[in-house]
């Protein structure tokens, strides 16, 4: 007893404009598609449930490849300062949120952005002082790279001028020597440490409103990074297991595990893929540098607009190569936060020495500042790229003058790995950038900033076809976890997990990607999401 999905322009992926008009699921997967008037005369075939999907368009699920699910949740929940265009704008907002709280809680907000804003001066300690004294406040900016507390944020970690920089981290300081509340990379953790205890509950909450907007963006998964940001790795996997498990909200959660608790999930009894059909475990997270916003990207020439610096490597090449070994010795593959140049080349000669188990493949996540020979250097690797196509809407044109035009050529240059065979799947890096999917696809066949009425587009010889660009998240993103064998297309014995468009990605207008143009979501034959009229 099964259901019959027909009346659709059904792409199934497995090559550019193949589509059928029905197919048929049960019990979770697909088995069989053609036309509803061949599948219905089936004896196969078995049909309890007719949908008719009004010649809208299926595609396979579409997987965000990075991101954070609890982040990405935890955003609606907090003060949301990343589409405030002015510095003024955020103080305003965080004076008006400190009204509400009793004297000494936290003011938390997700998201600023100074490349927003029209002196692109990042906010400071002595700012936020000025209209919030009696709170500890901690802004997180975009990229999660840096924050800016306040005094009594600072006062509650410990943190003083003599305070020292931690290993992979900078406590930033004004041109007195004196603190200005801004933190960076491994020195955030200085101040995380100090928040009060998160709630089980509150996990649970933030997964919840992280994977319902998840469904109404399209997405049936996401490959989430989040087990050792909230307490412990047991309190957040068991939010998992609540939210998706007990709480019956699909969504196919493929959790990275980060190399400070993996002992923890040894321990724990677990393996490489191990869980059950919405919650499991892949490759053993890693961070071998910063982000660009921060100038902590590690590149391996100086910045342009800072020759003082090359970035931030968050490890030693030989504690790098510990990390790899680690995983090694766990079976498992790595998947590590590449964005500066030499911190790819870092981590490829650390892989090069120590390479993975069983063909399991190593993961280089954002992998958007690369050089020819590191190109050449991967072909031949079991890896795939994890790259954020939204990046380009972000980043550009600042990242120019923060490179150097003479650096860019391999920059951000999706068309030429996808050309020279390297496999990429695609992601959001939610709460970083919008966790749309369509937006990144949008990002990718375009080359521009939707909020740019000028529609400047950056580098266009790197666009990606319409077919490139939906692949990086259904058939990369399959491929990224494992999966490429019963996910990512629609095929006989794949799951039964679809994202219905009212618009065709294909014939339509790439900026009607940036509308509310999902109509159906569905994991597991499931319809978790559908428009209202």
């Amino acid at each position: 007893m099964g259901t019959l999905w027909k009346n659709g322009i059904i792409y199934t992926m497995e090559k550019e404009g193949h589509y059928v008009e029905a197919v048929f699921t049960e019990n979770g997967v697909i088995q069989g598609l053609g036309s509803s008037e061949e599948m219905e005369k089936d004896e196969r075939f078995t049909i309890e449930t007719v949908i008719d999907l009004q010649k809208n368009v299926m595609f396979p699920g579409f997987v965000d490849s990075h991101m954070h699910l609890i982040g990405h949740g935890e955003t609606l929940m907090r003060l949301d300062l990343s589409g405030m265009n002015s510095k003024q704008e955020v103080l305003d907002a965080i004076r008006e949120k400190a009204k509400g709280l009793k004297r000494g809680e936290w003011v938390i907000g997700e998201g600023w952005n100074e490349n927003l804003w029209s002196d692109a001066a990042v906010l400071t300690k002595q700012e936020i002082d000025e209209v919030v004294p009696d709170h500890p406040v901690l802004l997180k900016r975009i990229c999660r790279h840096a924050m800016v507390v306040n005094s009594p944020a600072l006062r509650n970690a410990g943190i003083s001028e003599a305070s020292p920089n931690p290993s992979g981290g900078l406590i930033e300081r004004d041109e007195r020597g004196e603190l200005n509340g801004l933190l960076k990379d491994k020195a955030q953790d200085l101040m995380i440490d100090a928040l009060p205890p998160i709630s089980s509950e509150y996990l649970q909450g933030a997964l919840a409103k992280g994977i319902e907007s998840c469904w109404e963006q399209g997405l049936t998964g996401g490959h989430t990074e989040d087990l050792s940001y909230y307490g412990n790795f047991k309190k957040t996997y068991d939010a998992f297991v609540h939210t998706i498990t007990e709480g019956k909200k699909k969504f196919r959660a493929h959790l990275l595990v980060h190399h400070e608790v993996i002992d923890d999930w040894k321990e724990d009894g677990h393996e490489f893929l191990g869980g059950n059909e919405f919650i499991e475990f892949g490759a053993m997270k890693i961070f071998a540098d910063g982000a660009l916003g921060g100038r902590t990207a590690l590149l391996s020439y100086p910045y342009a607009d800072d020759p003082s610096t090359t970035g931030v490597s968050i490890h030693t090449n030989k504690r790098l190569l510990e990390l790899v070994k680690k995983a090694r010795n766990y079976d498992l593959p790595i998947a590590v936060h590449t964005i500066g140049d030499q911190a790819f080349e870092n981590v490829i000669n650390a892989i090069t020495e120590e390479p993975s188990h069983f063909e399991r493949r190593d993961r280089l996540i954002h992998a958007q500042i690369l050089r020819k020979e590191l190109i050449e250097r991967i072909k031949d690797l079991p890896l795939i790229l994890d790259i954020q196509p939204r990046f380009v809407a972000s980043d550009f044109p600042w990242v120019i003058d923060r490179l150097g035009e003479e650096n860019m050529k391999y920059n951000y240059a999706w068309k030429t790995l996808l050309d020279e065979g390297i496999l990429c799947a695609g992601g959001s890096d939610a709460p970083i950038e919008p966790v749309n999917p369509l937006w990144g696809i949008h990002a990718a066949v375009t080359r521009t900033n939707p909020l740019d009425p000028a529609k400047t587009t950056y580098r266009p010889e790197e666009k990606l076809t319409m077919y490139e660009a939906i692949s990086l998240f259904t058939k990369g993103s399959a491929y990224a976890c494992h999966h490429e064998h019963d996910r990512g297309v629609i095929r006989e014995g794949f799951a039964a997990d679809f994202t219905v468009l009212d618009i065709d990605p294909f014939k339509a207008d790439p900026d009607q990607l940036l509308e509310k143009v999902v109509d159906m979501t569905i994991v597991d034959e499931t319809i978790v999401y559908k428009k209202s009229k």
